[in-house]
């Protein structure tokens, strides 16, 4: 293969882990990688970009800014983008920044000021009053959050100058406090808990109740300017000094500096600050100082020319390994946690991280007594890098029997996993229990683990069906549970026998089956008792599904004990029917490939008047594609649907092919 065409492909699987990655991140607040793997994956595809310019499409994630606004809010239009920056990794980018700057620019003073890990937001101020904030959104469309912000404390709703307009930027933080207080309550409530303070202060805004974000402790720094009516700003730091006089919390350790030098120097301290600080940083942003020059400067479609954010590498320490604990999944899976001596790792002590599997201990070569090398990349998930300094311990070996039932535990074929075969395993069980209650399976609103692993050592619980058997009365006396709080559980476990057909089936824990599998299946066999009765041919129709996914359908349903469990959840009540609609057939066996703005339908509703026809959408152009329906600034799909020779449509041709 060509070495253009490799990177196309690659191009477009970056793309693709991208844009699901930004969906997670910013949309979901419920990131599945660190920030540095993202920034690793989006540095790479912006390299294979800038060498080949044409594969630069129109939809990249490296043309646009942040997520996209939830439908929950309403739309907010900023008249002043609120762009990204540009990411640096190394000293020696900064100073090529500095270099582009003052060759367009002559020599400038800059700012240095810390790059708060939060949600970025809008907050407009009319004779003095706020009247509305809003989130970033994809810089150009955000979320009006207005009667969130306004539970901020240290948001002003009055400023102590009555200007006519202006509108601030800044970061909504949750505090280190905030932040332990609240996974703290989560625990007891049996909820699953954020994974960082930046996720929990996203997710915090963007409730609809504002009783809720009101109690989440947030916080907020402003750091810029976007307009203002009524006062003349000349820099940067004048515009900060001006912010703290009207009564907003500026971004702190904000200074300006005439040597890019001791710029550069300021980056460094404030990197040794992250420990130390009550708040999470991702980094240092330095910017010119001077407006008329960041004029002269300007920005590309993503970024303004006159900043740059240096984005600290991921910390590490080392420490020594004392134990590791094993674990055992809802599917059996022996997990080895490495338990060592407390270290301090941005911001917060860790004391475990896991090891994975026997494979990766093997490739480590990890004992007991080691000195190993753990960072928290991207402020999320410890991990073991390396091991610095051996014990001489011989290299930890998984056990070969279950450490919680005493079962066989093996290694099946190439699977680098060692498993607990026995399907009554307690730690199983609670595993089990815990993923189906879990919010992308049968989201039974309470039942998280806490209250699960109490209710199954009480007794009161050993097998799904019990779940839905529970009484008020059995809870009530529980610990965090009063007649209120054992009534709601009922009702959350009655309500979630209405649920959709794929919940209960990625419920079920079906190995290699995730969420999208389990809609896919559900919404081609529509019913449970067809998705039983399913064959390999049956299942290999469905596109995506592979050999393995399509075996390990079959041996789950071909089990007795399956079939068991899915007779008594029937009795029980629970929906055993896709709750997707299907209008006609019309465009059974068709697929269809989306691009470009439409005139009048979003994509969303294009695709689910598609699907409600039979129809299926792809994100991908293919040999196999039936029609591509493009509109305004349609890219790359559009051009690969001419080369491939696949019928284009525009939205009157297809609102004719949908009356017809």
């Amino acid at each position: 293969m060509a070495e253009f065409e490799i990177k196309k492909q690659r191009a477009e699987e970056l793309r693709e882990e991208l844009n699901y990655h930004i969906k997670r991140y910013y949309d979901e607040d419920s990131p599945e990688i660190t920030d540095y793997e993202y920034d690793m994956l989006m540095r790479e595809l912006k390299a294979i970009e800038e060498e080949y310019p044409r594969l630069v499409t129109v939809d990249s994630p490296t043309q646009r800014v942040g997520g996209s606004a939830s439908k929950l809010f309403a739309p907010v239009v900023h008249k002043v983008r609120m762009e990204s920056l540009l990411d640096a990794f190394s000293e020696e980018e900064l100073y090529s920044f500095n270099s582009r700057v003052e060759q367009a620019a002559g020599r400038v003073d800059y700012v240095v000021e810390p790059k708060i890990d939060g949600l970025s937001v809008s907050l407009e101020y009319v004779d003095g009053k706020l009247v509305r904030g809003s989130t970033r959104g994809d810089g150009d469309v955000g979320e009006d959050v207005t009667h969130n912000i306004l539970t901020i404390a240290s948001v002003p709703k009055t400023l102590n100058e009555a200007l006519p307009f202006i509108e601030v930027r800044g970061e909504v933080y949750m505090p280190h406090s905030s932040f332990t207080e609240l996974v703290l309550r989560q625990d007891e409530a049996g909820e699953k808990p954020f994974k960082n303070p930046r996720n929990a202060a996203a997710g915090s805004l963007r409730q609809k109740d504002s009783s809720v974000t009101a109690a989440r402790g947030l916080d907020m720094f402003i750091f810029n300017i976007q307009q203002i009516e009524g006062k003349a700003q000349v820099s940067h730091e004048e515009s900060l000094d001006f912010l703290g006089s009207l009564g907003f919390k500026t971004v702190p350790y904000y200074k300006r500096f005439c040597s890019f030098d001791d710029a550069v120097e300021q980056v460094r301290k404030i990197g040794e600050m992250r420990g130390t600080l009550p708040f999470d940083i991702d980094g240092a942003v330095i910017k010119v100082d001077n407006f008329a020059k960041r004029e002269l400067l300007g920005s590309t479609a993503k970024f303004p020319r006159w900043a740059i954010a240096f984005k600290y590498p991921p910390e590490e320490k080392e420490t020594v390994l004392r134990e590791i604990e094993i674990n055992v999944g809802r599917t059996g899976v022996l997990t080895p946690t490495a338990v060592f001596d407390p270290i301090q790792l941005a911001g917060t002590t860790v004391s475990r991280a896991t090891l994975h599997n026997q494979d990766f201990i093997n490739e480590k070569q990890i004992a007991l007594g080691d000195t190993i090398v753990v960072r928290k990349a991207g402020d999320i998930i410890p991990e073991v890098l390396s091991v610095k300094a051996k014990s001489g311990n011989e290299v930890f070996t998984l056990p070969t029997v279950c450490p919680v039932c005493g079962a066989p535990a093996v290694r099946e074929g190439e699977e680098a996993a060692v498993r607990c075969n026995n399907s009554d395993c307690p730690a199983q069980l609670k595993r089990r229990l815990i993923h189906f209650c879990s919010r992308d399976a049968m989201d039974i609103e309470s039942l998280g683990e806490a209250v699960i692993e109490m209710l199954v050592d009480k007794g009161l619980v050993a097998s799904v069906e019990d779940i839905y058997s529970l009484k008020a009365e059995d809870l009530i006396g529980l610990e965090h549970f009063a007649k209120k709080s054992a009534d709601n559980l009922v009702k959350a476990v009655a309500d979630s026998k209405h649920n959709d057909l794929y919940r209960l089936v990625f419920g079920l824990g079906i190995r290699h089956i995730g969420q999208k599998s389990a809609k896919l299946l559900s919404e081609h066999f529509i019913t449970m008792e067809a998705l039983q009765a399913a064959t390999a041919e049956d299942i290999a129709q469905i596109e995506g599904f592979g050999g393995i996914m399509a075996q390990s359908v079959l041996q789950y349903f071909a089990m007795p004990q399956t079939a068991k469990l899915i007779e008594n959840l029937k009795a029980l009540g629970l929906n055993m029917k896709s709750l997707k609609e299907i209008q006609s057939d019309k465009f059974a066996g068709k697929t269809f490939v989306l691009t470009g703005t439409l005139p009048t339908y979003t994509r969303n509703e294009a695709a689910a008047i598609i699907e409600s026809l039979g129809g299926k959408v792809s994100s991908s152009v293919s040999k196999k594609t039936s029609y591509v329906l493009a509109g305004e600034e349609a890219g790359s799909k559009l051009k690969k649907a001419n080369d491939l020779g696949v019928e284009v449509i525009d939205e009157e041709a297809f609102k004719r092919m949908v009356e017809e």
